[in-house]
């Protein structure tokens, strides 16, 4: 079916498939910050528990490092405070990616006389008759 299209046609569905690449990573990056803020927030909510006298560890790598619980609380906080920032970073991006796309669809569509989607659905290869 891609062969048919026009040039400008063919060259929408490329960019709409480097938008979905695009909106995949922005997905799984934001996925990670989520789970590692939640991670860090889960810490920080556990030193609350701790007596700031008891022998604390931090890992680096593969190794535990003695540190204090001031140090430990201040980096927490630092890392939850940049995990919040990335987090809504992404979720702009992530917003920005969903409407270039929806855009970069509509012309598509208007490139195609409307023949893409409709109530049901989009059509594909595969979709309809023979």
């Amino acid at each position: 079916m891609q062969g048919n299209l026009p040039p400008e046609a063919q060259e929408k569905i490329e960019e709409l498939q480097g938008l979905q690449e695009t909106a995949q990573t922005v997905a799984v990056q934001k996925q990670e910050a989520e789970s590692g803020l939640q991670e860090a927030e889960t810490a920080l909510d556990e030193l609350d528990e701790i007596d700031e006298d008891t022998t604390m560890y931090r890992q680096i790598g593969d190794l535990f490092v003695e540190t204090e619980f001031d140090e430990a609380e201040s980096e927490l906080e630092e890392k939850v405070s940049n995990l919040e920032i990335r987090l809504e970073t992404l979720e702009k991006q992530e917003d920005r990616v969903q409407q270039q796309f929806e855009s970069l669809q509509e012309e598509l569509e208007g490139l195609l006389g409307g023949g893409m989607g409709g109530p049901a659905g989009p059509g594909g290869p595969g979709a309809g008759g023979a």
